[in-house]
Parts: structure tokens; sequence; C-alpha cells
């Protein structure tokens, strides 16, 4: 694999998810290879079976993949942000470490942002969820609540795939769970989202390991916080510089 400048970079947080590596993977390097020069970011938040091992055992085949590991869990958005960071690609695009999420639809969104005038963000809005019927319904509540306070005209924002503009994510200010607010803050700062249909399957194996309350229900104070900022923000200023 090249290890060239990427312009892509891909980025899965992970947290136990040994036998999810290498099918994963694989499915990531045969929607992307030949279409874009990119990276694959692993965030090994903290596991404690093999996963660190897998990727080792990975890295060893692909020059393109790397591996970052928090020495303690720290949580699915400060993994991400972790991910974000490293990146060497103008276009960072996310997804989950579990095989949810199908990695054939990275192409969409990453043309998405690549392509559009005004795009920051596209975010993938699922299809045919495989989740329990009252995994589904508290998810519809959270995001009836969110829409309802933020208006950010997202069905869906606890789907993990998703790219944006790495310049523009690394502005925003972070906070735990902040992954789940990007539509809103995008339109914060004058960017359009792009929404892209992505059709959910179950994951490949194992159970899930990122907080169940965290990621069916909003924090009240996480959302009193954004539509805080987005109250208090003020128009940017067009700047030019003055040369003499």
């Amino acid at each position: 694999m090249s290890s060239s400048q990427p312009s892509v970079s891909i980025v899965v947080p992970v947290r136990n998810e040994a036998d999810n590596i290498a099918p994963l993977i694989e499915e990531i390097t045969a929607a992307l290879d030949g279409r874009w020069a990119y990276e694959i970011i692993y965030v090994n938040d903290g596991s404690t079976d093999a996963t660190g091992d897998r990727l080792a055992a990975m890295m060893k085949q692909r020059g393109n993949l790397r591996q970052l590991r928090h020495a303690k869990s720290a949580g699915q958005s400060a993994a991400v942000r972790s991910g974000v960071r490293a990146a060497r690609g103008t276009i960072v695009a996310t997804l989950d470490g579990d095989g949810q999420n199908n990695p054939a639809f990275l192409p969409d969104l990453i043309a998405a942002v690549e392509k559009g005038v005004n795009v920051g963000l596209a975010a993938g809005q699922r299809v045919g969820r495989k989740d329990t019927g009252f995994k589904k319904f508290q998810s519809r509540v959270a995001n009836k609540v969110r829409n309802a306070i933020l208006k950010d005209g997202t069905r869906d924002t606890g789907c993990g795939l998703k790219a944006f503009r790495r310049e523009v994510f690394l502005m925003m200010p972070y906070f735990d769970g902040l992954h789940r607010f990007l539509p809103a803050l995008m339109r914060r700062e004058g960017f359009d989202i792009a929404y892209v249909d992505v059709i959910d399957r179950p994951r490949h194996s194992g159970v899930s390991n990122y907080g169940f309350f965290d990621r069916l229900w909003i924090g009240i104070m996480d959302l009193a916080g954004v539509w805080w900022l987005i109250r208090r923000k003020k128009p940017t200023p067009e700047v030019t510089e003055v040369n003499a």
C-alpha cells in the first residue's frame, strides 16, 4: 500500500473488537482502493482483548494502516477526536468498528464533502436498523427531542458513518458526545450538511462496548450547552489583509 500523503483519513474508534478488525479493514480497502490516496487510523480505546495484537499484525501487511492507543478507555468521542487530530487527510471519514456500518457507503460520503460547494459534513442516515425495538424507540425519542431544540434537520445523528472537513472539526469546542451534535455545530459554523441513506446491518461478532445510555439518550447538559453555543454565535467577520 502507498505511504504517500493521503487526501482522506478513515478513523475507526474501537474497544474490544478483536474479531471484527480484519473483516472490516478488508471491506474498507475494497471500497476505497484506487479511488483516493487514503489512510486508515484505528483508535484502540483501552481494549483489554486481542484488538491491539490483531491491528499490529494487519499493520505489517498494510502500510496505510495506523493504530493509536488510549492507555485507558476514554469513550467514543475522545477516540474520534484522537483520530482526527492525528489524521493527515483534509477529509476525514468515520465509522464504527463493530461492522454494523458498511464501508461500501464511504465513497458516497467522501464525494459529497469533496464535491460540495459549501458542504462541511456528509452524514449517514440509517435505513432498516438492526437493533432491538427498544433501542430503536429510544433513539427515535432522543432524535426528536434533539431536533426540536436544535433544529438541525437531521433524523439520525447516531450513525457512525460520517465524512467531514478535518479543519472544521478541529475548530469546534470539544466535549464528550461531540460526534452526536456534528450537524448542529457544522450549521453553526455556516456549513451545509449532505445526507446519505445507508443500510444498517448486524455487527460481525461480539457485543456493544460503548455506553448504552450515552448512545440512546441525549445528555441534558450537553443539549443545553450546544443550544447555548448556537444562540451565542456571532456572524463570522469578513477579513482582508491590508498591505502597505
